[in-house]
Order: C-alpha cells, then sequence, then structure tokens
C-alpha cells in the first residue's frame, strides 16, 4: 500500500494526498497554523479512518450474519493530549446501525469483533488511546 502527499505550496497548507487505489483526498490546517480551513485536519482523517474501518466492518460482519442491515453510521469523539505531539488519549465510537428485526447480540457482537480482532486503525490507535464504543439500533 503506498500514498502520495504532495504540499500545494507556496502559500498555506494545503495537501493533496493520491491513495495507491486512485483517489484523492485534501488536507489543510487552521488559519492560526498558516492553513486556509479548505479541507479537514490531518487528525480529523485519523478519526475518519478508524470510524470507516470499523462501520465497514460493522456492515460486513452483519450481512455475512444473514441480518437485514440497512444503514449504519458512526459518530467518532477524540480527545487529544494538551503537549506535543497531541496524539489522541481518548476516542469513542457511537454507532448507530438501522435494519429490519436486527438483534441486539449481533449489533453488540459485530461493534466488538471489529475493534477486538478486525480493525486496523482501531488496533493501531488503541497503542496510545483507551477505545470505548457504544451502539445504538434503529429499525428500519
Amino acid at each position: 500500500m503506498e500514498c502520495n502527499i504532495e504540499w500545494n505550496g507556496p502559500e498555506g497548507m494545503l495537501f493533496v494526498a493520491t491513495t495507491g487505489s486512485g483517489h484523492t483526498v485534501a488536507m489543510d490546517g487552521a488559519p492560526e497554523g498558516g492553513g486556509n480551513n479548505l479541507a479537514p485536519r490531518p487528525m480529523e482523517m485519523m478519526l475518519v479512518s478508524a470510524g470507516g474501518c470499523s462501520a465497514y466492518d460493522v456492515v460486513l460482519i452483519l450481512k455475512r450474519g444473514r441480518h437485514q442491515v440497512t444503514r449504519c453510521q458512526v459518530t467518532v469523539q477524540g480527545e487529544r493530549a494538551e503537549t506535543d505531539p497531541k496524539i489522541f488519549t481518548k476516542i469513542h465510537f457511537v454507532f448507530t446501525v438501522t435494519g429490519k428485526n436486527l438483534p441486539e447480540k449481533a449489533v453488540e457482537r459485530a461493534v466488538s469483533l471489529s475493534h477486538e480482532k478486525y480493525c486496523s486503525a482501531v488496533a493501531m490507535l488503541e497503542k496510545s488511546a483507551a477505545i470505548t464504543h457504544s451502539y445504538v439500533i434503529a429499525e428500519a
């Protein structure tokens, strides 16, 4: 796996990343850090990555269990250290899983399996952050 990240200088702090799969994503900084607030911050992208990785697992696990999942939404809240490097110290995931007759045990199992076994992004972040999760089940 490889990505290329290029500064879009000479002004500001806009970076454009191209992934090995051919997709692009922009990242920028806050004005007080020299950026122009044109795109997400790199640390926000880390939360997005962890949320996407885990949501992917949850949907896949539920589908493989033949459950009728129709939607999965996750909110990820991260707290960072006050001093440099300002790593994440706490991260909480709130999953809202929607479907028809979804058993609570199946949703709980899918979220737990993602966080304990499958999600690479969560596995990396848990080396420095306390990771917690909760879930809500909504009927479709």
